[in-house]
């Protein structure tokens, strides 16, 4: 990015808000070169205008960043989920470990009941992969032969994953609980293959759709 610009930003993470006279000042710009360089920011989502009115006179522009600006700064996230599992391992075993990760899938399924309650599996399937891809996955489905296969070609995990391969039975427990299926991990990422693919099987008491 544009220094100028990543100095802009940088300047609204520190101090939340500014004005182009604030950025004027720092900057040592003229405001119309401040307002061509905010007018991209706001192009590209990064930032938000709004009029602000004092006690006298016009309005003023504040600028503040977006949520997607946000998501430029730096986070520790793989990190932190890392040093999470391996210190739950460490201090109550790997069956604890499961046995949580498995709660977690739970309560992340239960927000999406209602999509996929009262569907027939082939339907369960196509909304878990419409869900799967609200959450930044690149997912395809098909079905062969009475089961269906669920294709997840980028994983949410992946850096974790490489740490600690339990976080994958997250997703698998996800797709699982979604489809109410048999659901079983037949190829992974991990493993070198394209995708990770999840086999969905109806139940013994449910026909294919």
């Amino acid at each position: 990015m544009q220094t100028t610009r990543q100095q802009i930003l940088e300047h609204l993470q520190r101090h939340g808000r500014a004005t182009v006279k604030e950025l004027k000042e720092l900057l040592d710009l003229t405001p119309t070169g401040i307002r061509q360089h905010l007018t991209v920011l706001e192009r590209d989502g990064l930032v938000l205008a709004r009029e602000e009115r004092g006690r006298v006179g016009r309005p003023t522009l504040v600028y503040t960043l977006t949520e997607k600006a946000d998501s430029l700064f730096p986070r520790s996230y793989d990190e932190l989920a890392t040093a999470l599992l391996e210190e739950i391992r460490a201090s109550e075993g790997s069956e604890r470990l499961y046995q949580l990760l498995h709660r977690v899938a739970q309560r992340m399924a239960e927000s999406f009941r209602e999509r996929v309650q009262g569907k027939s599996l082939a339907q369960r399937v196509e909304e878990t992969a419409a869900i799967l891809r609200e959450q930044g996955c690149l997912v395809d489905w098909e079905q062969r032969d009475g089961e269906f296969f669920l294709h997840e070609f980028t994983c949410p995990f992946s850096k974790v994953a490489k740490q600690d391969s339990s976080v994958c039975t997250l997703h698998l427990d996800l797709v699982r609980l979604l489809t109410s299926a048999d659901t079983r991990l037949v190829r992974c990422v991990l493993r070198g293959e394209q995708a990770c693919t999840y086999r969905i099987r109806p139940l013994a008491d449910e026909g294919t759709p």
